[in-house]
């Protein structure tokens, strides 16, 4: 649910830290929060989100609280409007231990009505309120460290002072994910699932509530680009080469499957790449028939900083449909506030990971005085 007094105080640029020259964190992070020079100023053709779907173009900040209200309402129609949030969710600790500089509790935590996910709370040790940030991914055990390598993003942030939730697909199989009986396309369910726990962050006497972020990789990237587009409390968000746009000639860059964007009312498709034989399905297809991409959905962050953590499925030439989120913070009197780092492979490097941290530390935590 969009709030327009929040709307206001986040296109008065009231969310986030500024970006400092004589920040050493943030002189790392600035050359990629600007497009390389053979990007600069490309559109594509891809319909501007500066654009009402009539065509008539918004032109300051005014029409674009309509416009974004615009693009909400098509996308929400097509993929299902989410149920009414909890305010309060609950969190239950089942058990605590200590690791590193931090408390680690393995929790239960109330994702839905009716619907109760495990997951693991990190708090830093000393005296909050604590920045803090969403991890989600398939389960939660790899992203605090006891799984897999390089995907560690709760542990890795909590050992730098965030307070961090960790969860895991509801139902426990992304494939076939839990959406809690509601007929919401499964990855706007997963957005929702985000935004409550967002609010269940917001609720805890160690959190600043609006100092809370959200990060994931691969499917958990996905998860966290529609959880921190359409729920605006997000203060910001790190996606790690989810696709960030349609994409139909690369087999990860799945929106079209029944577990995200293409859920029908019919047999569900067989999974691969869209073919004569085995086509496009549910919204997916009418978000391809009507010209709709995610770079729409980019446009819903402004101002609020995004950083693309690109691997082989977001790679460089991204920066074209990234550029219209650029033109609408332009035209908010926002800058930087839209990055993108690189590297060749999907997996996740020492190096992108670092940035993805650095982020997180410029943005969401105070500035030193």
């Amino acid at each position: 649910m969009i709030q327009r007094t929040m709307l206001i105080l986040l296109l008065c640029g009231a969310t986030t830290a500024a970006a400092g020259d004589d920040d050493v964190t943030w002189n790392k992070l600035k050359p990629f929060f600007e497009p390389p020079a053979e990007f600069a100023g490309q559109f594509g053709a891809y319909h501007s989100p500066l654009k009402f779907y009539d065509g008539t173009p918004a032109k300051d900040g005014s029409d674009w609280l309509r416009r974004r209200q615009e693009i909400l309402d098509r996308w929400n129609g097509l993929l299902g409007k989410w149920p009414e949030l909890i305010e309060h969710p609950q969190i239950e600790r089942l058990e605590s231990m200590h690791r590193d500089n931090f408390t680690q509790h393995r929790i239960r935590v109330e994702v839905a009505r009716g619907q109760i996910l495990d997951g693991y709370l990190l708090v830093p040790d000393g005296t909050g309120p604590f920045p803090a940030v969403v991890v989600p991914f398939y389960e939660p055990e790899t992203s605090i460290g006891t799984k897999g390598e390089r995907r560690d993003f709760a542990l890795q942030l909590s050992r730098r002072g965030f307070v961090s939730i960790a969860i895991g697909s509801p139902g426990g199989d992304a494939r076939k994910p839990d959406v809690a009986g509601t007929r919401l396309q499964p990855l706007s369910y997963l957005g929702y699932v985000a935004a409550n726990c967002h609010n269940a962050l917001a609720a805890l006497p160690e959190v600043d509530a609006k100092r809370i972020g959200i990060v994931g990789h691969s499917y958990g990237g996905k998860w966290a680009m529609f959880g921190s587009c359409l729920y605006d409390k997000f203060a910001c968000a790190a996606w790690s080469d989810p696709g960030i746009v349609f994409d139909e000639t690369r087999g990860s860059v799945n929106y079209w499957e029944p577990w995200y964007l293409g859920l029908g009312d019919g047999p569900n498709r067989k999974p691969g790449l869209i073919t004569p034989d085995n086509p496009r399905t549910g919204p997916y297809a009418t978000l391809i028939d009507e010209g709709l991409d995610l770079h729409e959905l980019h446009a819903l962050m402004a101002p609020r900083p995004f950083l693309v953590s690109g691997g082989s499925e977001d790679f460089p030439a991204r920066w074209i449909p990234l550029n219209h989120s650029v033109a609408v913070n332009n035209l908010l009197g926002a800058t930087h506030r839209v990055g993108m780092t690189n590297r060749p492979k999907h997996d996740p490097t020492v190096e992108s990971n670092e940035m993805i941290y650095a982020f997180f530390e410029h943005f969401l935590k105070p500035q030193k005085e």
